[in-house]
C-alpha cells in the first residue's frame, strides 16, 4: 500500500542534499576557477586558499540556515512526515508502520522540529534510508 504523505519526496530528497551538505561541511555550489588557478603565487595562493575557507564556512551556513528554514516552514501534518520518515530510517519503525510513526510524530511534537532533526548526526542517512524503505 502505498504511502500518503503531506510533503512531495522531492522536497525530502531536497532536505537530504542540504543536510549532507551541511553535516560535511561543505557547500552545494562550486565557484568558476580565477587567474590564480593557473599561476602560482604563494602570497596570492595563501590569500586565496585563507579567503576560500571563509566563503565556504559562510556558504556551509547559509545551507544549514536554509535547511532549519525549509524545515521550519512546514506545516505540521509535513513536519510529522519528515520525522516519521526519519524514524523509519533510523529503524523506530517499520515501513509497514508508518501511519502509526505519523500519529506518533504529531503527538510528540514540541519545539521546533528543525532542532530536533538536525541535531541527528545521521539525520540525512536517516531521512534517505526512510524515502527507501517507504520506497519513495
Amino acid at each position: 500500500m502505498p504511502v500518503e504523505l503531506s510533503l512531495s519526496p522531492e522536497t525530502v530528497r531536497l532536505m537530504v542534499d542540504k543536510a549532507r551538505t551541511v553535516s560535511a561541511g561543505l557547500t552545494d555550489t562550486f565557484e568558476d576557477g580565477g587567474e590564480h588557478d593557473t599561476e602560482f603565487d604563494p602570497d596570492t595562493l595563501e590569500r586565496s586558499h585563507a579567503h576560500d575557507g571563509l566563503d565556504e564556512e559562510e556558504e556551509s551556513n547559509l545551507t544549514e540556515e536554509e535547511l532549519k528554514e525549509l524545515i521550519d516552514d512546514l506545516n505540521v501534518d509535513e513536519a510529522a512526515d519528515l520525522v516519521a520518515i526519519t524514524w523509519v530510517g533510523r529503524g523506530d519503525f517499520e515501513a509497514a508502520e508508518f501511519e502509526q510513526a505519523q500519529r506518533e510524530a504529531q503527538e510528540r511534537a514540541a519545539g521546533k522540529t528543525s532542532t530536533y532533526l538536525m541535531a541527528m548526526p545521521l539525520f540525512a542517512d536517516y531521512l534517505e534510508a526512510g524515502l527507501d524503505a517507504l520506497e519513495l
